[in-house]
Parts: C-alpha cells; sequence; structure tokens
C-alpha cells in the first residue's frame, strides 16, 4: 500500500473509534450511520477547517505541522503508539531519507550472547521484523522443538500465522496475533522502506487469513510488557510475564519472560532450568512423547 492508503486508512479506522459522547460533542439525538466522528467533528477538534481535515483523511500529510498532529492526536484520542504512528506516516509522506532503506539486523554481538546467557530467566533477542536471532537455553527448553538454535532465525509472525503448532504453544493466541500485527504496523510506519519488512507482510497477507484480516484494522502497538500463557511439553501450561527491552544502538529487543515468586510458574522455570542444564537430554517434545 502507498503512504496515502496508509494515512487514509489510519485516520479513517481511528474516527470510527471515538464516539461523539467520548468526544464531548452533543449530538441531538441525530442518526448515524456509523458510531465514530464525522469529519466535521474530527476537524472542529483539532481546531482546523472541515477541508484542511478531509484533505489529510485523503491521506496527503506531506508538510503538515506538529501542532496540527498533535491536535489531531488529541481529537482522536490516540494512545502513544498510535499518536507516534501518525508522526511516522507524516515523516514518510516527505519521501525516504538517507538511510532508510537499511536491512533488518540479522547479527548478535558477542557481549549480547554473554548476557543472554548470564540471565537466569527465558530470553531472546529479535529484531524489528520479529526474527529471533538468539536465545539462552533456559527460553530454547521453554520452547521445547520450537526453537532451535541449529534453525534460527524464526520469524515469530511466520510461527503465529503458518505454523499449526502455535495455538498450542500460545495459549492465548488471539491476543499474541493482534499484538504481533499490530507491533509490525508499527514498524512498518517507522521504516516504510524496510524490503524484507513489506516482503514479509505480503507473504502473510496472502498466505493468511487471520494476518490479512488484523493487518487491515491498522492497529499499532508498543510491544514492553504483557502477560503470556504458555504450554510446554515437559511442565504443561505455564503463566509468565513477557518484558521488551530495546537495544537501540543495536536495532535490537530482549524479550525475557518472569514468572511470580513462589508460583507454580517459578517452580516450572526451576524445573526447565535444571533439565537445560543436562547434557545429551531429548528435546522436552521429544521427552514428552
Amino acid at each position: 500500500m502507498s503512504n496515502k492508503d496508509d494515512v487514509k486508512e489510519f485516520l479513517t479506522s481511528r474516527r470510527a473509534n471515538v464516539t461523539p459522547d467520548q468526544a464531548g460533542l452533543p449530538t441531538f439525538g441525530d442518526k448515524r450511520r456509523v458510531a465514530g466522528l464525522r469529519r466535521e467533528e474530527v476537524a472542529l477538534l483539532a481546531g482546523v477547517s472541515a477541508d484542511y481535515y478531509t484533505r489529510l483523511e485523503r491521506g496527503n500529510l506531506s508538510g503538515v505541522s506538529e501542532q496540527v498532529l498533535d491536535a489531531l492526536a488529541r481529537a482522536l484520542r490516540l494512545d502513544d503508539a498510535e499518536r507516534s504512528h501518525l508522526f511516522d506516516l507524516a515523516r514518510a509522506a516527505t519521501g525516504p531519507v538517507r538511510g532508510s532503506r537499511r536491512a533488518p539486523v540479522s547479527k548478535v554481538r558477542p557481549g549480547i550472547h554473554r548476557i543472554l546467557e548470564s540471565l537466569t530467566t527465558p530470553a531472546y533477542v529479535r529484531n524489528a521484523r520479529t526474527d529471533i536471532l538468539a536465545a539462552n537455553d533456559l527460553a530454547i527448553a521453554l520452547y521445547g522443538d520450537i526453537l532451535d538454535r541449529d534453525r534460527m532465525p524464526l520469524n515469530l509472525a511466520n510461527f503465529l500465522f503458518l505454523d499449526q503448532r502455535a495455538p498450542a504453544f500460545f495459549l492465548d493466541w488471539e491476543t499474541v496475533a493482534d499484538d504481533s500485527v499490530a507491533a509490525l504496523r508499527a514498524e512498518a510506519g517507522r521504516n516504510p522502506h524496510d524490503k524484507s519488512l513489506t516482503d514479509l507482510v505480503g507473504a502473510l497477507a496472502t498466505r493468511s487469513d487471520e494476518f490479512r484480516v488484523r493487518w487491515a484494522r491498522h492497529n499499532v502497538k508498543h510491544h514492553r510488557t504483557a502477560a503470556k500463557r504458555l504450554h510446554n511439553a515437559l511442565v504443561g501450561d505455564i503463566d509468565l510475564t513477557g518484558e521488551a527491552m530495546e537495544l537501540p544502538g543495536d536495532g535490537l529487543v530482549v524479550i525475557t519472560y518472569t514468572a511470580e515468586p513462589g508460583s507454580p510458574a517459578a517452580e516450572a522455570l526451576r524445573f526447565l532450568s535444571s533439565w537445560a542444564s543436562r547434557t545429551g537430554e531429548p528435546s522436552p517434545q521429544t521427552a514428552a512423547e
């Protein structure tokens, strides 16, 4: 899709999410074809003319000032991720800048590998297109036969939407799928000229109806923390908290899984850690069969 199409569909979808009551606007009992705001109502709330807002919603954000973008974000009640995405779309509307066609990071520094192995929780490193590039032993034990050092990188989006094992592993698959697509949509806004990301999205949209429906929603999200319910072949269902820690200089993110102290999940992680420290063991999946 072009930048104009992305802008049009993003603004239209956000406008549809805000009701007049939420915006504090009177309706006087008028009948509406849709629940969301009308264009002229967004214009009123943002302090711009209806004609000007119509031009923006048709996809023309080139040259729009930060003050207007801030006003739009307030009028549409955008959260932090949505506001950042709006600004990213506006920057992209001015055309590519030097260095904007950079390839995704595909290697992890030795120091980051050492950090991973020093952690006592499951942890892995991924890039912006959700490729898992490195993982510690406990993460590999947690993921079972899904994650293998000899088969990295593993693309998480591909796994979620194209691997039949995904719903059995991620017990809240719908939520994880929503969040994954929202994170990819946000990354596409930040780096619209990343060909590898465009190719990934195109392939998933072609092969997965579940992905295509979610991509069309134009939802965006910052991946920071989330509850994760996973199923491991050795320890069964396990409730963990995922935390994302960005490495801005490397263009990478470290994902860790932690458990509440004294919980069954903490005990399960201790068991997996003991299992992972042994040598010559079969994979968790094989051991359970």
